[in-house]
């Protein structure tokens, strides 16, 4: 068995380098890479889950993929797996409020615990967080910036307000 994020990844995007960690098993981040350091190459210490992950998601942004199936682990509380859970099932090019989304948790919660969880969100994409709007259905926080967001729902084919 492999360490956690003992494999690493780095795609180039339309929106900047992604980078991809996990173990043998499952994919454990996908975040944007933004300290302004030159790329390092493109793949460190891959193997073929963080393989099918980079296909995956070149494949999404060439527009020939709306699901993924890759698998994910994801480290949080028990809270924050179950927003991230839910957050899978937010159908591509579809939106969901904060408040709508803590409406399907069982029981409900509230829109700001929501909104915590969602931006702890280590698998950007995967867990599709880009897909949590405001209450009027406006963009609102997202740690790939808010240009990424409007870029990828966009993409989608989101209606943005």
């Amino acid at each position: 068995m492999s360490k956690p994020g003992a494999y690493r990844s780095q795609i180039n995007t339309p929106l900047g380098p992604l980078i991809i960690t996990g173990s043998s098993h499952a994919i454990e981040s996908v975040g944007w890479h933004f300290d302004g350091a030159p790329a390092t190459g493109t793949t460190t210490h891959s193997c073929p889950v963080i393989d099918d992950c980079a296909r995956q998601l070149q494949a999404y942004f060439e527009g020939r993929l709306t699901v993924f199936d890759v698998p994910v682990a994801p480290a949080g509380t028990a809270y924050q797996q179950s927003v991230w859970q839910r957050l899978m099932e937010i159908s591509f090019g579809q939106t969901l409020s904060y408040g709508q989304l803590a409406q399907r948790l069982q029981p409900p919660t509230g829109p700001r615990a929501i909104g915590s969880a969602v931006g702890r969100n280590p698998i950007s994409l995967i867990l599709p967080c880009h897909r949590i709007v405001g209450s009027r259905g406006d963009l609102t926080g997202f740690a790939g910036g808010l240009h990424r967001k409007k870029w990828l729902l966009t993409h989608e084919g989101s209606i943005l307000c």
